[in-house]
């Protein structure tokens, strides 16, 4: 309503103090993954690797219940229960498998970029009445190197590919950190 206007509110700084708080963890919790991540390695990839087979099981579960609904509804539900069925077979080979979860999870990853990085050359090389379309053709050309990298040699990508994680974790991880104190303390004022 009004720009400058301030409304006094003697509920909100307690409740913005509880929601800095959980950004902090959030925060450090990150950063401790990214430290993780950067020293070791292996333990990244276990921790990726079960999250996604958590998430893969969850997902099936999820599609199985898809199809009780849409079978209900009288419509067609076997691609649902087929799907729930192959996502976890995917998450029990994931765990059986992490190794090979890993490898397979970073041949996806630099498929994506090939084929992401092919659509921006493209893009770049079609889109005549932009500017800057260098730059996207540019991305594009750096995307297809990093997939055609992972290819390449798939244990270093991986490796790469977790230490980068891990750097952006610790990064993202402090400025969350400083966000919540901020919060908290801005409250506390």
């Amino acid at each position: 309503m009004y720009p400058n206007a301030t409304i006094s509110n003697p509920v909100m700084p307690a409740t913005s103090r509880r929601a800095g708080w959980p950004l902090v963890l959030r925060g450090v919790i990150a950063v401790i993954f990214g430290i993780i991540a950067l020293r070791r390695p292996d333990a990244a990839a276990a921790a990726f690797v079960a999250i996604f087979a958590a998430f893969a099981f969850v997902d099936g579960i999820l599609d199985f219940a898809i199809a009780v609904y849409v079978g209900r509804m009288g419509l067609r539900w076997g691609w649902y229960a087929f799907a729930g069925i192959a996502t976890i077979a995917a998450s029990a080979v994931a765990l059986i498998y992490p190794g090979v979860t890993l490898l397979a999870l970073v041949i996806l990853v630099g498929i994506r970029a090939v084929m992401l990085g092919g659509a921006e050359i493209a893009s770049a090389l079609s889109w005549r009445q932009l500017e800057s379309r260098w730059l996207l053709g540019v991305a594009g050309l750096v995307s297809v190197v990093f997939g055609v990298v992972l290819f390449a040699s798939p244990i270093a990508g991986g490796l790469a590919l977790l230490w980068t994680i891990g750097i952006y974790a610790i990064i993202v991880g402090v400025m969350m950190f400083v966000f919540g104190v901020r919060v908290v303390s801005a409250a506390a004022a």
